[in-house]
């Protein structure tokens, strides 16, 4: 079975970064895209990055410029750095991969458990 799991998540002050990770494991043949959405409470998950296998990045308006994310394919882990933090970033992170477990298999979704961001003013 494949498991993603975050990690890197904390108190942090604003202005201040943090560093997250998402590693896959299990059955995996390859990894096509790799996202991060959030959730703070009381709201909707909201989309945050994604990197796909070819490393092309995508980033929602709320976050451009201060967030980045990298990837690690032979680790089967991304990497998102967030810079200037605010205290309007506190939420539970969740990472999505689009993961194939063969080379006769479709890709499928899968979430990790989540982290917990918390900006402190």
């Amino acid at each position: 079975q494949v498991q993603l799991v975050e990690s890197g998540g904390g108190l942090v002050q604003a202005r201040g970064s943090l560093r997250l990770s998402c590693g896959a494991s299990g059955t995996i043949f390859s990894i096509d895209v790799m996202g991060w959405y959030r959730q703070a409470t009381g709201k909707q998950r909201e989309f945050i990055a994604l990197i796909t296998s070819g490393g092309i990045t995508t980033y929602a308006d709320s976050v451009k410029g201060r967030f980045t994310i990298s990837r690690d394919n032979a680790k089967n882990t991304n990497l998102p750095r967030m810079n200037s933090l605010k205290p309007e970033d506190t939420a539970v992170y969740s990472c999505n991969a689009k993961v194939r477990s063969s080379c006769y298999s479709e890709f499928y979704d899968y979430w990790g458990q989540g982290t917990q961001v918390t900006v402190s003013s």
